[in-house]
């Protein structure tokens, strides 16, 4: 299985695609719809009407990457609270999507901070 790196930025789009959308169409979708750069440091990540399938897009230096992963049985939990078209999620989330976690249903501890008495 492949890591990407925890520094890429991660966006997904909210609403179903049409799958026979190839890297052209993508970039467009990329371009017009979500209105990201497509050639950035960032994965884009796209999900059929099943969710069964997900299309990862995303460009390095010499041309772009086009990525399927189709389940057998089950579908992906896409974020599904959100309002905006564009999700942005970390790595470490895209990798639990991919995974089959429900990213809606993990929660974490708050972040806190303290302040050192002298």
């Amino acid at each position: 299985m492949f890591r990407f790196d925890a520094d890429l930025r991660i966006y997904l789009h909210r609403e179903p695609i049409d799958f026979r959308a190839g890297i052209n169409s993508l970039v467009t979708l990329v371009e017009q719809s979500m209105q990201l750069d497509p050639l950035a440091r960032a994965v884009y990540a796209f999900h059929n009407r099943k969710r069964n399938r997900v299309k990862l897009l995303l460009y390095d230096r010499s041309g772009f990457w086009l990525m399927l992963k189709r389940l057998e049985a089950d579908h992906f939990s896409w974020p599904r609270h959100r309002q905006q078209t564009v999700i942005e999620l970390t790595t470490e989330q895209l990798h639990w999507l991919l995974d089959g976690i429900d990213i809606d249903a993990i929660r974490r501890h708050p972040r806190r901070q303290y302040i050192h008495v002298d």
